[in-house]
């Protein structure tokens, strides 16, 4: 509609309203002009509809705050008696069932370390046989890494440094200042376990971003714990010194191990498998007879017997004692206390009777385990979002996110690093407790900043596996044992300290945080993330420090002094862009692929596009685009409810128009 409305000597205010058919918008402006005609001049249109009046601008939403879980079901209220029953019968048998994939998730974890230790055990031992290389303190951080990488179980590597640290008459003896590096390696490499597990959720693009942050959070707190405490302890010795105060001090006598949740996963992982721990502290401890020696459990109940036996030696200087020794022409005779093993009671796992290799017999367990563990994984994901809606979903957020009342609301990650440690504790395995909470930060119960102090506290409950298994060993070798044990707790107690206690230092959020970002959007940043960072850097560390300090220092500190260099740059890019020079404001000086994964996106989508069309993990940068096209449309709200004008309808718009602007010049007129 034009209404103008002149008077002489004064200016003309023009009020336009104008309608525009295509877009659907009522455009509503005011215009000053100058002296025009003394008569009135009106032109009318119609309004039929104004649905499309206000648009509202698409909110920016932080992807990091948890989803609202919404209940689409009926509401209990409505439901009538028998709908009631059925109800609590199908969330009870929703609790059963997760439950029973929760423990099938927890054995397939212990298959899957045993599967390990079958295809790489052996190995993991010979590396801990040159003590020539482990006297390097990097070499000893990767060898930790690799070998519980190998094992897939810190407690396993702990427990196996612990075991050789025993054995002082081995020429090649792994000692306590020795094990403290190799103990900082198996941190590390305990943490890829749940990073695999959130792979698993890498179909929905949030959920994964969630999920791996969650996860790779206790990656970045272990990386920077070592980047800190390493050269501390090379330096000053730290851990090995207060560790053997606390050893010096107190009277401690060895004991048994308890065993918690074993209890309950034994019957069934030890009916499909059963392994000699022993064999693999054999081999690190070079005996010759644990070499040829299968890892698999043939025997399990055997009887030892010790008898003084007449034996033949090579020379004098291998009898037992000068007056026990005898020469008879070229032989030499001693008495020796000969211990030989009977069989008694053979085991009933599933591969007790098998004829093939331990490499065949793990690859297979592996391939299982895995797929038992993605099973799981999924159906367990799927159970708690059918379970964790409405009004559950809400209480269960708030009572594992919300903090305690003001001025006590810092208590609550401590609170929570307690429960992470007691949890760890009753599972006897951080792998198992942060996979299991992993796919609820993924799916939003559980928030990252709660996260990260669960998995602080889980670090401290897997030292107590080694604590026990350092408390069960002999009274003369209980000191250096248990003092490794407690160089493992001391480092993740040192950790917390430095990470954790003020919130400006809890970086490893942030980090997480910003690699959670680059895998939402590059989802196949993922996979390139677990190589980097648990083979190929580790490997290039590990060859560098044994080309000597040199060549370390030649190329590790200028790679050093460039990350630190790039990541100032970029601090102040983002908070002090005007202490930079113009060119160093943002990257776009450099070539797109230096400073951006988007060409290698669309190569990664092509690939995927000729290998497997149908996958829907790893879209590239076209489902990007869909993605946030559909999300702006969707954070798009049109309001209709004052705006509408159902007087009219979209086929008599043109007629009503041309029956309004009759009537307004008739009146005109008159």
């Amino acid at each position: 509609m034009h209404v103008a409305l002149n008077s002489c000597g004064k200016k003309t205010r023009l009020l336009l309203l104008s309608w525009n058919s295509e877009q659907k918008t009522l455009k509503l402006s005011l215009k000053m002009i100058g002296c025009g005609p003394l008569k009135p001049k009106i032109k009318a249109s119609p309004a039929h509809s104004t649905a499309a009046l206000i648009v509202d601008e698409p909110e920016e939403t932080d992807p990091w705050d948890l989803p609202e879980l919404k209940d689409a079901g009926v509401p209990w209220s409505a439901l009538d008696t028998k709908g009631k029953v059925l109800r609590v019968l199908i969330s009870v048998g929703k609790l059963i069932l997760l439950l029973g994939f929760l423990y099938m998730f927890v054995c397939s974890l212990d298959i899957l370390s045993s599967a390990f230790q079958l295809v790489g055990g052996k190995t993991a031992g010979d590396i801990f046989q040159d003590n020539e290389i482990l006297s390097n303190p990097l070499a000893g951080l990767v060898i930790g890494v690799l070998v519980t990488l190998l094992v897939q179980s810190s407690s396993t590597s702990s427990s196996i440094v612990v075991n050789t640290s025993m054995h002082r008459k081995l020429i090649m003896m792994l000692t306590v200042q020795v094990a403290v590096p190799i103990i900082m390696g198996t941190n590390i490499g305990t943490s890829v376990t749940n990073t695999l597990v959130a792979m698993t959720q890498a179909g929905e693009r949030n959920t994964f971003r969630r999920a791996f942050a969650g996860a790779t959070v206790h990656d970045f707190f272990n990386w920077l714990s070592v980047l800190v405490l390493l050269p501390l302890e090379v330096a000053s010795g730290y851990l090995f010194v207060v560790t053997k105060l606390i050893t010096d001090s107190f009277e401690i006598q060895s004991g048994e191990a308890p065993d918690l949740l074993n209890v309950i996963t034994d019957p069934l992982t030890e009916s499909i498998i059963e392994l000699d721990a022993s064999v693999i502290s054999g081999i690190a401890t070079d005996d010759p007879e644990a070499k040829n020696k299968s890892l698999i459990k043939r025997w399990c109940q055997t009887f030892t017997n010790t008898t003084l036996m007449n034996v033949t030696v090579p020379g004098p200087e291998n009898c037992t004692s000068p007056s026990l020794c005898w020469v008879d022409g070229n032989y030499t005779f001693t008495l020796k206390n000969i211990s030989q093993i009977y069989n008694i009671k053979k085991c009933t796992h599933l591969f007790v009777d098998v004829n093939l290799s331990d490499m065949a017999v793990g690859l297979i367990l592996l391939a299982l385990s895995l797929l038992v563990l993605c099973s799981c994984l999924i159906l367990i994901v799927k159970l708690l979002n059918s379970m964790l809606k409405g009004q559950v979903a809400v209480v269960i957020k708030k009572v594992l996110n919300t903090n305690f009342p003001f001025p006590f609301g810092w208590v609550t990650g401590y609170i929570a690093i307690l429960v992470g440690a007691g949890m760890t504790f009753i599972v006897q395995s951080s792998s198992v407790f942060t996979s299991a909470i992993t796919p609820l930060v993924g799916i939003g119960v559980i928030s990252i900043e709660r996260a990260y102090p669960l998995c602080l506290g889980s670090n401290i409950g897997t030292t107590t596996t080694a604590i026990l298994a350092a408390m069960a060993s002999p009274g003369e070798t209980l000191a250096d044992a248990l003092q490794i044990a407690l160089v493992h707790f001391l480092f993740n107690i040192s950790g917390i300290i430095l990470w954790y206690p003020i919130p400006f230092t809890r970086v490893p959020i942030r980090l997480a945080k910003g690699l959670g970002n680059i895998t939402g959007k590059y989802r196949w940043f993922a996979v390139v993330y677990i190589i980097c960072c648990f083979f190929v850097l580790p490997l290039l560390i590990f060859a560098l420090s044994l080309a000597g300090w040199k060549v370390l220092v030649g190329v590790g500190v200028p790679l050093l002094i460039m990350l630190i260099i790039i990541i100032v740059i970029n601090i102040l890019q983002k908070r002090k862009p005007g202490w930079l020079p113009a060119v160093l404001r943002s990257w776009d000086f450099l070539p797109l692929w230096a400073h951006s994964l988007a060409p290698c996106d669309k190569a990664v989508g092509v690939l995927i596009a000729k290998c497997c069309c149908c996958c829907k993990c790893c879209q590239a940068a076209s489902d990007d685009q869909e993605d946030r096209a559909e999300q702006l449309e969707n954070n798009k709200t049109t309001h209709t409810a004052v705006y509408d004008n159902h007087a009219m309808s979209v086929e008599n718009e043109a007629e009503d128009g041309m029956k309004i602007e009759l009537n307004i010049l008739k009146m005109t007129t008159l």
